[in-house]
């Protein structure tokens, strides 16, 4: 069995060697393509991001200086007007919503009245027409005798 296991290394060491040459030129096919690309990214750090982040951190200094003496009312005044004008909207819309509720009250109480006028109507003229019908009826049986 160890002759075997010696003769199959033998037939495959050829194999793995042009396995491993393979390999060696993929990977520096792939270090080819790669180093540009790596560069390219790099300058764009360097020209995009960098200055970015910098001003980014320096307006998160100045923000964060105790010796800036910015007023901050003018932010507060506004965000409690835009507090104010979002409760007299809410408080309007409630009030519509509920007219509108009423008014569709009314109008569903109306559309029943109608409809019940209007079935009592029709069940007048259907028993109007059932007596005419029925005396039409009478006086031809009545004519027939």
């Amino acid at each position: 069995m160890k002759a075997q296991a010696v003769r199959t290394g033998n037939r495959m060491a050829p194999i793995a060697d042009q396995a491993k040459t393979a390999a060696n030129r993929r990977v520096e096919d792939a270090r080819y393509w790669a180093a540009p690309r790596l560069e390219n990214a790099a300058h764009r750090v360097e020209d995009q991001l960098a200055p970015a982040v910098s001003s980014m951190l320096t307006t998160a200094a100045d923000r964060v200086n105790p010796a800036r003496t910015q007023s901050r009312r003018w932010p507060m005044f506004v965000l409690m007007t835009g507090l104010a004008v979002g409760a007299v909207g809410y408080m309007f819309y409630r009030r519509n919503a509920q007219q509108w509720t009423e008014h569709m009250k009314d109008s569903a109480s109306d559309a029943s009245r109608w409809v019940g006028e209007k079935s009592e109507k029709a069940v007048n003229t259907a028993d109007h027409a059932g007596t005419q019908v029925s005396d039409k009826a009478d006086e031809a049986s009545r004519k027939m005798s």
